[in-house]
């Protein structure tokens, strides 16, 4: 067994969660890195923060692989006076490499909504915007997309989903919230990682009767409300923290990492961070 090149853990990488399936605006790839370097230790953690590359840097990884990119969007410099330049520079004088897999993550199959629907026992889950065929990759067997849609083994009360979810999900200043009728019972559940208010035509089309995803604003809160109340009672909603809904994936991931490395040859240590990226931290 031999230690990977940061080439080869892209390699890695993208046979896991394919760029192909990135939505059109993402970021996903290697952002910082010799391609040529060896990989001894790989970071995983969901967010690039400072104290997350800090941490890297103390335990001599040599590589971040992260789930949010480190530039979403373009930048002109990377004068290290900078936030993203100041980044750049100590990943790169301390010789680590950063890699993320956004929503390429979040439409692969056993990504981040598959893992979180899972948590409720849903195991069969199809995506809530699944892509069309030319999105598809050769090797894909199963749909793919956003967020997932299923159903949960028996009807549940909403409370008592948003229950399993806080017991489930690492806890959180901002906790788990319901809107709209907590007595409700339902049995098809939708659900996307991350923030996910932009979807509501598809949780009502794919007749979803609860939707669990973070970052709920206001009025797509009020008017889901609003729509449910004038309709069918459809869909109850549950918010959760947005790190917490995608930070549980990284342990599926590490998994699905372990495997392939070692199914090519390779042995890299894997390490999850200890560093919690929740901005949340107190509230009154």
């Amino acid at each position: 067994m031999k230690h990977p090149k940061v080439s080869d853990c892209v390699k890695v990488f993208d046979s896991l969660w394919p760029p192909a399936l990135a939505e059109s605006w993402d970021s996903v790839g290697l952002a910082v890195g010799d391609p040529d370097a060896e990989v001894r230790s790989i970071l995983l953690a969901l967010d690039p923060m400072d104290a997350v590359i800090a941490e890297a840097v103390v335990l001599e990884a040599d590589l971040v692989f992260n789930h949010h990119p480190l530039m979403l969007k373009p930048v002109k410099s990377v004068n290290a006076a900078t936030l993203k330049g100041g980044a750049v520079h100590t990943l790169i004088s301390n010789g680590i490499a950063q890699f993320n897999a956004h929503t390429n993550a979040d439409s692969a199959r056993g990504g981040v909504s598959d893992v979180l629907i899972a948590l409720l026992g849903i195991t069969d889950a199809l995506p809530l915007a699944p892509h069309t065929p030319d999105q598809e990759t050769e090797s894909g067997t199963l749909p793919t997309g956003i967020g997932r849609v299923g159903d949960l083994p028996r009807p549940t009360p909403v409370r008592d989903i948003a229950r399993i979810l806080a017991e489930k999900l690492p806890r959180t200043t901002t906790g788990v919230r319901i809107a709209g009728d907590p007595a409700a019972t339902v049995t098809r559940v939708a659900v996307c990682g991350g923030a996910g208010d932009s979807l509501f035509d598809e949780v009502r089309a794919s007749g979803a009767e609860v939707y669990i995803t973070a970052d709920l604003r206001h009025h797509p809160a009020t008017e889901a409300c609003d729509t449910a109340n004038r309709g069918d009672g459809r869909p109850q909603l549950i918010d959760v923290s947005h790190w917490a809904s995608e930070t549980v994936w990284l342990d599926s991931a590490a998994r699905e990492l372990e495997a392939e490395f070692a199914e090519r040859g390779f042995t890299v240590a894997l390490q999850r961070s200890a560093i919690n990226t929740d901005p949340w931290v107190e509230r009154y």
